[in-house]
Formats: C-alpha cells, structure tokens, sequence
C-alpha cells in the first residue's frame, strides 16, 4: 500500500520539479528565439540581451550577437557596393546620353565619327567598370575562374612595362631590377595584377615608374613603384577596399574607379599570397605583391 499510493505521487512530485526547473533554465533561451524573431533586415542593429550566467545560455547570446554584427556588416557593405557601382556607372550613362541629346538637337554640331568615338569611349569604361564589378562579386562567392599553369613572373613584368611606355610615353620605366621567377597560377589573372598596378604607377607618378620580380625565401615578390606623392601610413589599407579613392584622385579620369587595387587583393589572395603598400624607393608609393615561387 506504501509502494501504490507514494510511487506514483512520488513520481509527480520530480515531474513538476524537473518541468519547472528545464522552464526555469531554457527561459533565457526562449527569451533569445523571441528576440531574434524579431529581427528584421531592417534592424540588423539590435542584439539578444546577454544573462548574467557564464554558461552556454550566455555563450548562445554572444554567438548571436557576432552573427548578427556580421550580418550587419555585409548589409552595409552591399548597400555601399550598391551605391558606389550606381555612382560610377552613371557618369558614363549621362555622357553617352549628353552626346545622343545634343546630335539629335543639332545634327550638324557633331559629325558621326566623332559621335561614334564619344559613345564608344563611355561604353568601353562602362564595360571594364560591369567586368571588375563581375569579377568582385564572383570573389565574393568564391568561384573566381581560375586555371592553374606555370608562369613567368619577369615575362608579365616585363610586357606590362612595354605597355606602360606605350601608353604614356612621356613616363620613364624602369625594369632593372626584374630577375627570372616562376609561379603557379591564372595567367590572365596575374596579368590583370600587373595590368591594375601599372596604371596605378603610371596615374600618379610624376616622371618615373619601376618595375621588380626577384625570388626570397621560396616566396616571388613583385613590386611596382612611382614617384608620385605616395599613400599616408593610415590609408595603405584602406586603398585595397572597393571603390576607394584618395583625395588627390577622386575625378574620374585621374583616379580610376576605386577599384583596381581592390582586384588586386582578391586576385592575389585567391592564389595564396599577400599584398601590401609602402614607401617607394623612388619617393613614392611602392606595392608589393607575394606569391608562392
């Protein structure tokens, strides 16, 4: 009789104290699901309250809330990538639309050839800002097309510095220091690489560009260097990010798109090296490129 009337109250005695010690214990966490079921992608501001305890209720909250600062920031950054790429891709549109507007005025004012090349020279900048913008948001994904072959890091050197007279023929370029380095990687986008600090070098030097390839420590370094005013300390991160411009170069034809350089620190990166931006040994900046030899 003891056994059949205390088993069973018994039992309901540690039912209720076990259910209201787990509600008790899981009520943090049902205060952190309500939280976060309310956030929107509009409010990506707010964060989960954080409890007093020390333990994975409190661990739980902290990894909410880094994912939600994480969240927060790729927001802002596509929101300024949208707003960038907008700015940059309507000064072409409005000059193309400029020049259609006055021929259609005024046909004799503007003959047809000149026309054609106006047109022609907004559409090319137009097209190279939709490729690197492309190319970014492929880096982004991480499904850069990329094919692995063995190259020739003086021959790039070397090709880009012809291109780089020819272009300004003015400008003095230097490649002394270029010496025989192999590597592993895309060959249309390491010349890209050279291709963005070449115009980079050649946009603001004064007189002067180099170019250097040497091998140190089973490591190719590739460095480009001007002899314009250079990059102060507190910006030479901040130039490898998308759509940044300095305050000496923010037209659009003397300062480029802002986005060179940022390809270049995808492309390197993805081949497992490192890019970084010094005093030159010219008086200007210097752009140093790692890459396994």
């Amino acid at each position: 009789m003891l056994l059949a009337v205390g088993l069973p109250v018994l039992l309901l005695v540690v039912g209720a104290t076990a259910w209201r010690a787990i509600g008790r214990a899981l009520a943090p966490v049902d205060a952190i699901r309500a939280e976060v079921d309310e956030i929107t992608g509009t409010r990506l501001d707010r964060r989960v309250s954080r409890p007093a305890s020390r333990d994975e209720v409190g661990r739980l909250a902290d990894t909410m809330n880094r994912m939600l600062d994480r969240l927060e920031r790729a927001r802002d950054r596509e929101r300024r990538f949208i707003a960038d790429a907008s700015h940059e891709l309507r000064s072409p549109i409005a000059a193309i639309r400029q020049q259609a507007e006055v021929a259609l005025a005024h046909p004799a004012a503007i003959p047809d050839r000149d026309l054609a090349r106006a047109v022609h020279i907004e559409a090319r900048r137009m097209q190279a800002l939709v490729d690197d913008l492309l190319l970014l948001a492929q880096a982004d994904e991480a499904r850069l097309p990329f094919r692995r072959a063995v190259i020739d890091l003086d021959d790039l050197a070397f090709a880009e510095a012809r291109r780089v007279r020819a272009d300004v023929p003015g400008l003095a370029v230097d490649v002394s220091n270029v010496s025989a380095v192999r590597v592993g990687g895309d060959p249309p986008a390491l010349r890209r690489v050279l291709r963005n600090l070449g115009d980079n070098a050649a946009r603001h030097a004064r007189g002067q560009v180099a170019f250097g390839v040497a091998e140190v420590d089973g490591w190719a370094l590739l460095w480009v260097d001007d002899d314009g005013p250079g990059v102060p300390v507190a910006d030479r991160r901040r130039v490898f990010d998308r759509f940044v411009r300095l305050d000496d170069g923010r037209d659009r034809d003397g300062g480029g798109s802002g986005l060179g350089l940022a390809i270049v620190a995808e492309v390197v990166a993805a081949h497992r090296g490192a890019v970084a931006l010094a005093d030159g040994q010219l008086g200007g900046a210097r752009v140093t490129v790692r890459l396994p030899a």
